[in-house]
């Protein structure tokens, strides 16, 4: 009978989880640069444009509501990504201790599922 080396272990989950979070940080931050750079320069040319005269109080009303969607889509996109990552890391996690168990072992198991109501705040059964 095999016996797992808990270090090894412990080293292969920190490689796998950070490889998925790496991937999907850098991914995130692609996305958030993007967005947050033409949310901040629509508030530039807001201002700029309520100062000239250009927009009246109720066109800059409007953009600013405008501004205002795009804030609450682009928030909502990023939990919508972090409940994704969590879901990725937990599999990752699961991965490497069925796997480190099914090696010691000789027999593969079947994997857990995830909690029910997922991983974005709630508690599962």
């Amino acid at each position: 009978m095999a016996t797992i080396d808990v270090n090894q272990l412990l080293a292969n989950i920190k490689t796998t989880v950070s490889g998925v979070i790496q991937q999907d940080v850098t991914t995130i931050s692609g996305y958030s640069e993007r967005q947050l750079a033409a949310m901040a320069q629509q508030a530039k040319w807001i201002a700029a444009a309520t100062l000239s005269g250009e927009l009246t109080s109720d066109m800059r009303d409007f953009f600013l509501n405008t501004l205002k969607d795009s804030a609450t889509n682009f928030t909502n996109t990023l939990k919508g990504l972090a409940v994704v990552t969590a879901e990725k890391v937990w599999n990752a996690l699961v991965g490497a201790l069925w796997g480190a168990i099914d090696t010691a072992i000789g027999q593969v198991l079947p994997l857990p599922q995830a909690p029910a109501g997922g991983l974005g705040g709630t508690t599962g059964t």
